[in-house]
């Protein structure tokens, strides 16, 4: 056992009703803190993302600042296209680990979705960015 990190870490236990809610990302998206940043003392971020209708317009091309971010989807579905070329739907079930850095652009979702992100550090800043070339 690391003695370093759990000296400066504590227990987070959420439920539905302990859970806060924080702003986020998107303005048509809520979110709720699961506590981790705080117990964690930044080393991670959790948090469910939950919409209540589809996205209207592609995110845009965009990378996170951060080691990297989980993502697993509880409910609906989100569509990504990444830098490589390679796109992915998300399903209920599904998960996606994206590493910092890597450009994404969320291209649709279900009109009702439920996801779980987890990113290191707790601390993610969204860049938007230009395309890969060939791509809008």
């Amino acid at each position: 056992m690391n003695d370093n990190v759990t000296a400066t870490q504590t227990l987070a236990h959420a439920t539905p009703e302990t859970a806060k809610p924080v702003a986020g990302r998107r303005s048509f998206f809520s979110y709720l803190d699961l506590g981790v940043t705080d117990a964690s003392n930044g080393a991670m971020r959790a948090q469910v993302t939950k919409a209540t209708r589809g996205l209207g317009k592609p995110t845009g091309w965009h990378y996170h600042v951060c080691d990297q971010q989980l993502v697993y989807m509880l409910k609906g579905w989100v569509d990504l296209e990444f830098e490589d070329g390679r796109k992915i739907r998300l399903n209920a079930g599904d998960s996606l680990m994206i590493p910092g850095g890597m450009r994404h652009n969320e291209t649709g979702t279900a009109d009702e979705l439920e996801l779980l992100e987890i990113s290191v550090p707790a601390k993610m800043d969204t860049v938007p960015c230009d395309p890969p070339e060939g791509r809008g």
